[in-house]
């Protein structure tokens, strides 16, 4: 269009282009001195291995020029690379794959802001609560972080600024970053609305939208009024709303490519609070009482006791596979019922205890995909007896916050706009 003469508002499309293109981009931050995960750029199978092994995997291999995280996948070895790239290389032909070293256990960060071109205001800063891996339209996220430390958010601050200026964006950015300790790193830049927006925007009460569109037909920010990040008291947790039960047989295993189709919103004055009322908005209350059901893969063993002793606190009792049983039995927990697994044929397993309506929720951080896996048949049934199934340590811990604060405290209902008196 640009070339016919069209006039473009906002972003020019060379600014896109040198965020969307993986090549450009990584040469931009290279010359920010700017940090980002090991990486490399491959035209083929055989460049991706070599990037591969070089930097180590697992990787995260995605291509240019996607929305929604499509063909985004973490891939763990050579074979399951070749399976990839023999469809990723026809998501956009003749644009580079690019192969990132996967951080894992890291925290991802989501920025949206608005620049005109000299100068940037960052709208919200939101963490993920999931952690790195799971696209950031399907995890769950809070707004003012959580856990983050102030050292980390100004470094967040600073680099979303240095982007935006570098990027000469006119209009809304997204940004998002992987926190592993101290050190922030790069994922990505949008130079777009994200589909963050509206929920930044409501819970700081800015029409993000709206200064942006004036801003990309040539006003300033200094003259809209809006030239400083708006400080909250109160906490915001998004929690995404799958469509898993209208396709039987799906697995609810989160990760790079998006899976969901709408958002929803929890807003109080605590995490635990906002969290659980941001489940109940997604009509996945979280339960108060019965069982709870743990199956967890062996990184995760050393997180679950924490979990479960909570759990038990709180008034719940705790069904186990064998494996995670022994980890819970280690950190000195009792009284958790022991279940084999469903592929024994041995009952009573934990298929009987869901059919008798007694496990209210599910703990099952999966080791990988396949129908004939416990974990695959555990989670399906979740979908259509509709109990909430929690895949991540992170939403667990969350989760167990959002039970404490609806067992020890009244919450209340508030239009948003009394958020924002005045």
């Amino acid at each position: 269009m640009q070339k016919a003469g069209v006039p473009i508002f906002g972003t020019s499309p060379e600014a896109i282009a040198l965020a969307e293109d993986r090549d450009l981009f990584q040469k931009l931050l290279t010359e920010l001195d700017l940090l980002q995960p090991a990486n490399g750029i491959s035209l083929s199978y055989e460049e991706a291995r070599e990037c591969a092994n070089r930097i180590g995997y697992p990787v995260l291999v995605r291509p240019s020029f996607v929305l929604g995280g499509r063909a985004m996948e973490i891939v763990w070895d050579d074979r399951q690379l070749e399976k990839y790239m023999s469809f990723a290389l026809d998501v956009n032909p003749g644009f580079p794959i690019l192969v990132d070293k996967f951080l894992d256990e890291a925290i991802e960060v989501d920025v949206d802001s608005i620049c005109d071109g000299e100068q940037v205001v960052i709208g919200g800063i939101l963490e993920h609560i999931e952690e790195c891996g799971v696209h950031s339209g399907d995890s769950s996220c809070t707004l003012p972080p959580y856990s983050l430390s102030e050292q980390v958010l100004q470094e967040i601050r600073k680099i979303t600024r240095k982007l935006g200026k570098a990027l000469k964006v006119r209009g809304l950015m997204n940004c998002q970053y992987a926190v592993k300790g101290d050190q922030v790193y790069i994922i990505e830049v949008n130079p777009r609305a994200s589909r963050t927006i509206p929920f930044v925007s409501k819970t700081i009460g800015v029409p993000l939208a709206k200064l942006a569109a004036k801003v990309m037909v040539g006003q300033k920010l200094s003259d809209l009024g809006f030239e400083h990040e708006v400080q909250i008291r109160h906490i915001a947790v998004k929690k995404a709303v799958f469509p898993f039960d209208r396709f039987p047989g799906s697995d609810i295993i989160l990760g790079p490519e998006m899976k969901s189709t709408g958002e929803a919103m929890g807003l109080d004055d605590s995490f635990g609070m906002s969290f659980a009322k941001a489940h109940m908005s997604a009509n996945q209350d979280l339960p108060l009482d019965g069982m709870v059901f743990l199956s967890v893969i062996d990184r995760d063993k050393k997180y679950i006791a924490t979990i479960a002793r909570d759990l038990q606190e709180l008034g719940f009792e705790l069904l186990a596979t064998p494996g995670t049983k022994k980890a819970l039995d280690v950190a000195g927990l009792e009284d958790v019922i022991e279940l084999p697994k469903i592929q024994t044929g041995e009952h009573p397993n934990v298929l009987d205890y869901m059919n008798e309506e007694k496990v209210k929720l599910v703990i099952n951080t999966p080791t990988g995909r396949g129908g004939k896996l416990d974990e695959a048949i555990i989670r399906e049934n979740t979908i259509s007896m509709n109990i909430p199934c929690i895949t991540t340590i992170a939403a667990a811990r969350a989760a167990v916050d959002g039970i404490r604060a609806l067992k020890t405290s009244e919450y209340g209902v508030r239009a948003i706009q009394d958020y924002f008196p005045g």
